[in-house]
């Protein structure tokens, strides 16, 4: 039994997806916040939801209580959801949520299930690595997909990468075998900022999804965010002759090295060494 819940099933044209999922695979919740962007930006209609109770270890991820203005508690707990992104260039479904713990085979055919369902042909998803990156640099992409020659005409690096891999990985294997065109992009994150939001990886990866899903998206906040976050950044630096130095080596090694150290440092991450 399928633990996904339709709450409404719209009559799509030539829909497309957009898919991230927070916690690993989520460096600097960049993916997520990028994806999130898009039902902040447009009209959106919360579609389906996946039952939590099937797929989540609630002493690992567990449920937070909040409370309203007028001191009501109520309790959230871990969701994945897909949305009806309304009033685009083209229908757009989203499905933002959290990496589960259990059933993934069950959690994916649900996904897979509902997409093929609602008439998907193409499906973007993201996520974000901690790599040596340097913050001064425009962030670096990585991407595979099911048609390969796809990643250049979108100016996207390609990964060979093979090991342990996440709900992403899975779920791109799972819609490539159903006949669903997929597209993944990875934002990289520097490793000494990772602990924290990461905004220009979040902007990136949002300028990518906006062209692969050919929906257009105000990006003005992410920018703003972005531009106040690094120059932050750069105001800690300043004066700390060893951070610049450590910096400046990366940017040089950005330049020696033309992306080979880059997909070197995703297969790392994904391997989780």
């Amino acid at each position: 039994m399928s633990s996904l819940q339709w709450l409404d099933r719209p009559v799509l044209e030539d829909p497309v997806a957009l898919v991230a999922f927070e916690g690993w695979g989520d460096a600097g919740e960049s993916a997520s916040q990028a994806g999130a962007e898009f039902l902040n930006r447009h009209e959106a209609e919360l579609i389906a939801v996946i039952d939590s109770d099937e797929h989540f270890d609630f002493q690992v991820r567990r449920p937070v209580i909040e409370m309203d203005p007028t001191g009501i508690r109520s309790i959230s707990w871990p969701r994945n959801e897909i949305y009806h992104v309304r009033e685009a260039e083209r229908d757009l479904i989203v499905i933002l949520g959290e990496e589960p713990h259990y059933r993934w085979k069950a959690f994916t055919t649900s996904l897979v299930d509902a997409l093929t369902s609602l008439g998907i042909s193409r499906a973007v998803t993201m996520g974000s690595f901690i790599g040596q990156v340097a913050h001064t640099l425009p962030v670096p992409l990585v991407g595979s997909a099911t048609r390969p020659d796809t990643l250049a005409i979108h100016g996207l690096m390609s990964s060979g990468y093979e090991g342990p891999t996440g709900i992403v990985g899975v779920l791109n294997h799972a819609l490539g075998h159903s006949g669903i065109d997929v597209i993944s992009v990875w934002a990289a994150v520097p490793h000494y900022l990772s602990n924290q939001e990461y905004p220009p990886a979040a902007e990136a990866l949002a300028v990518k999804a906006s062209e692969l899903v050919g929906v257009s998206l105000d990006i003005s906040n992410l920018t703003s965010a972005t531009r106040q976050f690094l120059s932050t950044v750069d105001s800690a630096i300043e004066g700390n002759t060893e951070l610049e130095e450590y910096v400046e080596r990366l940017e040089q090694e950005a330049d020696d090295d033309q992306g080979g150290q880059l997909v070197d440092e995703i297969e790392k991450f994904l391997h989780g060494s």
